[in-house]
């Protein structure tokens, strides 16, 4: 039988890295204040404002000016956007039109239940779709934001700068192109599990758990 492949050096000093600020993995209370809860939290407030029940229910009622505004408000406690993305999300979906398109791509996005490449292009086609005032709506950042804080089992968020610096830092051969698509984002998924694998001992719990692992990594906030 072939032995699994060991973390590598560069692995090693990311995960040292990690452990120096957050001792206890994660389950370290610094690790849980800084970086999960607030993600977390915005989680628990979609299960309770927008989980599939409640969402196909404004749906079907066409409040779809309401959908928009609880999805934005949710992420609006997060600190996961920049503010000029927050902003162009909030312009996209100030008409009835980008309020409609926004809500039912979300919803066929998320009614998935899996990551899968039939779902992630239709969502990518929403957010090209959207009505642009200035900032362009269709980035990573967007496509990934909302499906993390829905379901953070399923669904991971991708900050492409950060992201790339820690695929360099871990040695990953990360498959980065500017524009959402499906196979970035598989090589992203797969750097995750690959995270996940070499720090099973940590007990990661999510992709909250393995996102923070990457920010860590590739932010100045962690220099």
């Amino acid at each position: 039988m072939k032995k699994a492949n060991k973390p590598d050096k560069a692995a090693l000093l990311c995960r040292k890295k990690f452990l120096y600020y957050f001792p206890r993995g994660f389950n370290d209370p610094k690790y849980c204040a800084w970086e999960r809860n607030y993600k977390w939290d915005a989680h628990l407030q979609w299960q309770m404002q927008l989980n599939s029940t409640e969402f196909k229910k404004l749906l079907d009622a066409g409040s779809y000016a309401e959908i928009a505004n609880r999805a934005v408000r949710i992420e609006t406690k997060t600190n996961l956007l920049f503010s000029f993305e927050k902003m162009a999300l909030r312009d996209a979906v100030k008409t009835l039109a980008g309020a409609k398109l926004f809500a039912t791509g979300l919803y066929e996005f998320l009614s998935a239940g899996i990551a899968e490449k039939k779902s992630f292009d239709l969502l990518s086609n929403m957010y090209a779709s959207l009505p642009r005032k200035q900032t362009r709506v269709h980035t990573w950042p967007l496509q990934t934001v909302f499906g993390f804080i829905a379901e953070p089992d399923q669904h991971i968020f991708l900050k492409p700068r950060v992201t790339q610096a820690s695929a360099r830092n871990y040695n990953f051969p990360f498959n980065y192109s500017s524009k959402p698509n499906w196979e970035t984002y598989q090589s992203l998924r797969a750097f995750a599990e690959t995270i996940r694998k070499n720090n099973m001992d940590l007990r990661p719990r999510d992709f909250i758990d393995l996102q923070s692992f990457i920010w860590v990594n590739g932010s100045d906030e962690y220099d």
